[in-house]
């Protein structure tokens, strides 16, 4: 029987190596190889995102710059200055020293503490769930393996996403997958009701949705994967400090206490892999190849920890706060691109802090990978994940390129103008057509629970059109051209294609359509005037 699935140097990490090969690698490999590798290819986007922040602490470790100080160093980071010329330093040596990697992996972290199913620490698991996980009677209860795969139905009214799996007869998962989703749970599980854990005698079955559950990331990404994962190690005093006991999970010399208070957030460590509301346990096969049953409850019950991720886009909420932007599964990322360019003084978003104080030298290179998962923040509702990447614009950063920047975001918010103005063509339209005394009516009400099904259609064939012209005007040559026109052009397009060229035939329809076409192109008029 094997020992154990230890993750330094089992395959559970798929790359893609400059070669043009897929294959998968362990973390002492990836390490190695990183400057070889030129894209992550995990497949379950939540997993990636967590992957690339327990990556980044790993980074931090192993870095070395040019005078062999390591990223994280307490010294180093007291000028940031000298912190950036430390981390230049580490990119211009094109790849992380294999003996600092090996080092770090083999004496550095106490034994056990990357397997998988070792039996005293598996790696970011509670080996203590399987005795404190228990039913109503008392009697020892498992969550099931359907319950770790994020995808798969449980109970009776799972929803099925990505194949169809009962809690009766539940289908093992290969050890690897397992890794992927135990980095899902932690980072995107949900709050609400889980599997009791009873540490005294109070019982609880509660627990807090994940610190990323329902949003999205966003990355520096490199030519490869050696200069995105230094990349990624986020600046110091980007919403922790520094601090000599900045632990990772698996390098602690204790479990937490899920009764005590948390610790403050440390950087980069505690910031990145401290902030677990979800402890899980994985239970293997017999020959340690496959994942059979998990444990998935609450770590602790303390008050969170208020941070700012390095990794996502704050958003100005209505009452003058910030709150990271939300992941839409019917959101291209290139509707992000202005609040990924402009500096934070546009008081509508600010930025990712790990796309700030990014090496000038290396802009021109830099491209974003967008990591997101569009579900209900505090209910069992996951809808859809996706994964992007921009081509490389870093270089239109604004501190970098201003007049580009600012080009970029007049170009997006035109796209938005229009697809509000369109959206309410379309409803009105649907509205005229259908609605004998609407016609007369200087501002025909639109009924919210009735809009019709143009609306639907019309951003259906606006959005990809729109990216499409976006791109087309997003060059530095036409940072003189007003993108207004082009967009009300595209939606008056849009709107054509979902009302039909039969239903036009309708004389009705026809005045429905010369109406709301009109009010999309009032656009250019509104614009003018407020100019």
């Amino acid at each position: 029987m094997a020992d154990g699935f230890d993750l330094r140097d089992e395959p559970w990490i798929p790359v893609k190596w400059e070669s043009g090969e897929s294959a998968r690698c362990g973390l002492r490999e990836l390490f190695h190889r990183a400057h070889e590798a030129v894209d992550l290819e995990l497949p379950v986007p939540p997993a990636a995102a967590g992957l690339m922040r327990v990556l980044a602490v790993m980074s931090a470790r192993i870095a070395r710059g040019s005078k062999g100080m390591r990223l994280d160093d307490e010294d180093l980071v007291e000028e940031i200055s000298d912190w950036l010329d430390a981390r230049n330093g580490v990119l211009a040596g094109g790849r992380f020293d294999p003996a600092a990697v090996d080092t770090y992996f083999d004496d550095e972290v106490p034994p056990g503490r990357f397997d998988l199913f070792d039996p005293i620490r598996p790696f970011l698991q509670d080996p203590r769930l399987a005795g404190e996980c228990r039913d109503s009677k008392g009697q020892p209860v498992s969550s099931g393996v359907n319950k770790l795969v994020i995808g798969r139905p449980t109970g009776v009214n799972g929803a099925v996403l990505f194949g169809h799996f009962t809690d009766t007869d539940p289908v093992a998962v290969p050890a690897a997958e397992a890794a992927w989703y135990l980095l899902a749970q932690l980072y995107n599980g949900p709050g609400g009701k889980c599997t009791p854990r009873q540490i005294t005698r109070e019982k609880t079955g509660t627990v807090e949705a994940s610190p990323m559950r329902g949003l999205v990331s966003y990355f520096p990404w490199g030519p490869n994967l050696f200069a995105s994962l230094v990349l990624a190690v986020a600046v110091p005093g980007s919403g922790a400090e520094a601090d000599p006991q900045d632990v990772a999970p698996w390098e602690a010399a204790e479990l937490p206490d899920p009764l005590g208070p948390l610790p403050s957030l440390t950087w980069p460590t505690g910031l990145l892999t401290g902030r677990f509301r979800h402890a899980v346990l994985l239970a293997p096969s017999e020959d340690r190849t496959k994942v059979v049953d998990a444990y998935i409850t609450w770590a602790t019950h303390a008050p969170a920890q208020r941070a700012r991720d390095p990794y996502v886009i704050l958003d100005r909420r209505r009452d003058g706060e910030y709150a990271p932007r939300d992941a839409d599964g019917h959101r291209a990322l290139w509707r992000d691109l202005d609040a990924l360019l402009l500096q934070d003084s546009d008081p509508r978003s600010q930025r990712p802090l790990i796309l700030n104080s990014l090496p000038v030298s290396w802009r021109s290179r830099l491209a974003v990978r967008a990591y997101g998962f569009d579900q209900e923040r505090s209910q069992v509702v996951d809808r859809t994940w996706f994964e992007a990447t921009t081509p490389p614009l870093l270089q239109w950063q604004e501190e970098a390129d201003p007049v580009m920047a600012r080009h970029v975001a007049r170009c997006h918010q035109a796209a938005e103008a229009a697809g509000d103005r369109l959206e309410y063509a379309a409803k009105l339209a649907w509205k005229l057509a259908t609605d004998v005394n609407a016609a007369g009516e200087k501002r025909p009400k639109i009924d919210a629970k009735k809009p019709g099904p143009w609306a639907g259609a019309a951003m259906r064939h606006f959005w990809p059109r729109a990216e499409a012209e976006f791109w087309r005007l997003a060059k530095p040559e036409l940072c003189d051209t007003p993108a207004l026109p082009a967009m009300v052009d595209t939606a008056l397009a849009a709107l054509d294609e979902a009302i039909g060229r039969v239903n036009r035939a309708d004389i009705r329809v026809a005045r429905a359509r010369s109406r709301a076409r009109a009010v999309v192109r009032g656009l250019l008029r509104s614009t003018a005037d407020a100019a």
